[in-house]
């Protein structure tokens, strides 16, 4: 609860309120019932006509109150020289209709306001009304004898603004606020336009719009409630406010590169939504991190010059600003801000150091004559439809991923090219620094000089703004021929029903060199009796586009055995592919067995013509023993 302002942010959606200027009307009460006034002569959407009330949120806290000023009817204006204000107002919800809320001190004075075109009456469970005002020139309000209901008897035909002060009660309670619309009996008992004098039965009977109103002590607000508080790790700053941002206590995943600043921001509300006292805000970074604060919503403060910053001042909207304590140097770093030693938000945000170090990763190998590499290559590799033949990660002396896009540039070390390979060039830079998204990497390639072979070669990294440079490791880049034979080999020569098979495919170019990998292997035709395959899709190699690995092969995996019964036995498959120009069928070969007890009838007779004779032998060798006795 602020001591000296209550601000418009306690509205869920905030809209210009009812000032001087012309009225618009819509065609259905909207959900705002929280409109601050502006200045004179300012235009303002209110809702719908007889049937919306709303409160001026501008609050005064200590200030008077300020209802209507006259009613330019001609015109349906608002003369009115001052913003509407309310005081000692706490909380409002945000409908107009007959089921509104709003929380307020003793003897609080609230600018009540609508639009109408018929006689309309305020009246109140308990408090009084003054400084009613509405209606056509020459038309005053009138009220009962203990003001706890005033009357405006009648209004022009268009929409015309009415309005009134109400102050509540001393005492703590609940109270209604109701606002009736609809021509009343005059004195004659005719329904009429005016009713001169206010009596116990004149007024409308229409409810158009009711407030339910909670009074409450002064030590009901004033401490801070997380339930209306929030804070944020954002690294992007925007306006911010606790109670109509979206998602206002979500974390954003953005990870802030190196030289640039982090921001948290944070916005601490009472029990009732409403702005918290000035207080002692104490906000604290660890690791040397440096930081500074800012009052203004959607401004970012300067860079500050300590871990630590205190301010004594209403924490709402507020924001703080990371920087790096050494230029180029990554940071972590846990941000805790606590309002009157209450810590109220603890945030670790990271910015990203400059890049130190270059891992080249998935390494294809080049055509005789290309220079883009594949973009199948990289799609079976990272699972990015961008051409490629090698990936580069670039990270800070933390390990921290570096997007490389708009901060540097990338080249070959010029000292490592050598034949075969003529170039080497890095076209697509890394646009995340996320350890979960594909785009953290750069990807390159190389041309080769018409010859198949090898070369280490490394690349760097040149950081535009400072000129600092890195260097790789010393890769292989590898350039051959398109695929010409292959060959294909199972990893073993007899399987178990139930095994995993692997057949590798070994591609070689016209000169006997293992194949590259960025031309595809092409339509490809596999039977291998009683096995079935497991892997055979374009990612792992068994799509007419796919491409081979490095080394110019191809693994494919099979269960063995099928719905049907295997016959063991031994079998030959037939495997072949229609790019390779000199390439014909291969027929591996292998053994299955059923597993288990794999004794045959034949095994069992020779088993017992082998007993049978040792048995003869044994009955000779007794018939020898025998004859000697």
């Amino acid at each position: 609860m602020s001591k000296t302002t209550l601000r418009k942010r306690i509205s869920l959606v905030a809209v210009t309120a009812l000032t001087a200027g012309v009225l618009s009307v819509v065609a259905a009460p909207v959900a705002n019932a929280n409109n601050p006034a502006g200045n004179a002569n300012a235009a303002a959407t209110t809702g719908t006509v007889d049937a919306s009330l709303f409160v001026a949120t501008n609050s005064n806290f200590t200030g008077a109150s300020v209802g209507l000023s006259l009613v330019d009817t001609s015109a349906n204006n608002i003369a009115a020289s001052n913003a509407l204000r309310s005081t000692r107002l706490l909380a409002k919800d945000t409908s107009s209709g007959t089921a509104q809320t709003m929380i307020v001190l003793p003897s609080a004075q609230i600018s009540l306001y609508a639009l109408a075109t018929t006689s309309v009456a305020f009246s109140a469970t308990g408090g009084t009304f003054g400084s009613t005002r509405g209606g056509s020139i020459g038309v005053t309000a009138t009220y009962n004898n203990n003001n706890s209901v005033t009357l405006i008897p009648s209004v022009a035909t268009a929409a015309t603004a009415v309005g009134t002060i109400w102050t509540a009660p001393s005492s703590v309670g609940t109270y209604t606020i109701s606002y009736t619309t609809g021509f009343v009996a005059n004195t004659s008992g005719v329904p009429g336009a005016i009713v001169p004098v206010l009596g116990t039965t004149a007024l409308p009977s229409t409810l158009g719009a009711a407030i339910t109103v909670s009074v409450v002590a002064a030590t009901a607000g004033g401490t801070y409630s997380a339930s209306y508080s929030s804070c944020r790790a954002h690294g992007t700053l925007t306006g911010y406010n606790a109670l109509t941002t979206t998602n206002a206590s979500l974390d954003s995943s953005f990870v802030i590169t190196n030289g640039n600043n982090h921001t948290i921001d944070f916005d601490l509300n009472d029990a009732y939504a409403a702005d918290l006292d000035a207080g002692n805000v104490v906000i604290t970074a660890t690791n040397g991190a440096l930081i500074n604060y800012g009052l203004t919503t959607g401004a970012t403060p300067v860079a500050g010059t300590a871990s630590t910053v205190v301010y004594a001042g209403s924490p709402s909207a507020d924001v703080v600003r990371i920087d790096q304590p050494t230029a180029g140097a990554p940071l972590t770093t846990t941000v805790t801000i606590s309002y009157n030693g209450t810590t109220v938000c603890t945030k670790t945000v990271s910015i990203r150091g400059k890049v130190t170090k270059l891992a080249i990763a998935n390494v294809g190998t080049q055509s005789l004559t290309g220079s883009t590499g594949s973009t199948q290559w990289m799609f079976q590799e990272i699972g990015v439809a961008n051409a490629g033949l090698f990936t580069v990660l670039a990270t800070d002396s933390a390990g921290g991923i570096v997007s490389t896009s708009g901060i540097g540039t990338f080249e070959a070390d010029a000292t490592t090219l050598a034949n075969p390979v003529g170039a080497v060039a890095v076209d697509r830079l890394a646009s995340s620094n996320s350890s979960t998204s594909t785009s953290r990497f750069s990807l390159g390639a190389w041309t080769c000089t018409g010859t198949a072979g090898e070369a280490k070669v490394k690349i760097k990294f040149t950081t535009t703004g400072t000129g600092e440079s890195v260097t790789s490791d010393a890769f292989t880049a590898r350039c051959a021929g398109n695929p010409d034979t292959y060959t294909v080999a199972l990893d073993k020569a007899a399987y178990n029903v139930g095994d995993l098979a692997t057949a590798t495919v070994q591609f070689l170019d016209s000169k006997g060199f293992k194949a590259n990998s960025v031309t595809a292997v092409g339509a490809n035709s596999w039977t291998l009796p009683f096995m079935t395959g497991v892997t055979f899709t374009i990612t792992d190699g068994a799509s007419a586009t796919s491409v081979t690995k490095t080394d110019g092969s191809v693994a494919y995996t099979f269960t063995v055995g099928t719905t049907t019964a295997v016959t063991p036995g031994t079998y030959t498959g037939v495997v072949s592919y229609s790019v390779p120009a000199a390439g014909v069928k291969a027929t591996p070969t292998y053994k299955i067995s059923t597993g288990g007890d794999t004794t045959t009838n034949a095994d069992v007779l020779k088993s017992i013509v082998a007993l049978i004779a040792s048995i003869n032998k044994q009955i000779q060798a007794l018939q020898k023993l025998i004859l000697k006795r």
